[in-house]
């Protein structure tokens, strides 16, 4: 992550959840964590979309222990699908690792992936390939234009909720209903 200006506004550390009104069908149902948010724009990882892959196969692929690992790797969003991502716990750092919070750190070098496989890795982890990214003012756009919603995350939410009760589980914490959402604009 850069060394750029962090806006007092910044959503760093925080959910975005897709609306019914977002138009980027790639978005449909996503939460994304935001692991950074400055002046210049903003990167944040899609955490409930799995891959078709296992993370046992990506570490075969890449001749390293752990393929019997068969845990989910998601979608990380659709910019550089071939880059990994790593978001974890802060147990130590590893060759490219950033704070996001004191609680969740971010890893893009192959060496967490390496120790992962041998089982001395961080002990909560998501994998990604692939990230979401925003240019300077985009995300604030679409923002203003309803197309996310979003609200301060938790490590146990992202953690420890199964991806596929994530939505779900943001939109409660926000205090959505998911069957109140809709997705056209009624008139009374």
């Amino acid at each position: 992550m850069s060394a750029s200006k962090e806006s007092p506004n910044s959503l760093r550390n925080h959910f975005l959840v897709a609306s019914p009104y977002l138009q980027d069908p790639r978005f449909h149902g996503a939460v994304i964590y935001i692991c950074e948010h400055s002046d210049e724009g903003a990167l944040g990882l899609m955490v409930n979309q799995p891959l078709d892959i296992h993370l046992g196969e990506i570490l075969e692929q890449l001749d390293m222990e752990g393929g019997e690992l068969d845990l989910p790797v998601f979608s990380g969003g659709p910019v550089e699908q071939e880059r990994g991502f790593v978001l974890h716990t802060p147990e130590r750092s590893w060759q490219n690792t950033a704070e996001v919070t004191p609680d969740i750190w971010l890893t893009t070098s192959r060496d967490v992936l390496s120790d992962i496989g041998y089982g001395i890795g961080p002990e909560q982890y998501l994998v990604c390939l692939g990230y979401s990214g925003w240019s300077e003012g985009q995300l604030e756009e679409e923002l203003s234009s309803n197309g996310w919603i979003n609200c301060p995350a938790s490590a146990s939410l992202l953690f420890d909720t199964p991806a596929d009760e994530r939505y779900r589980a943001v939109l409660k914490a926000i205090g959505i209903d998911l069957n109140q959402l809709s997705e056209s604009i009624g008139h009374a």
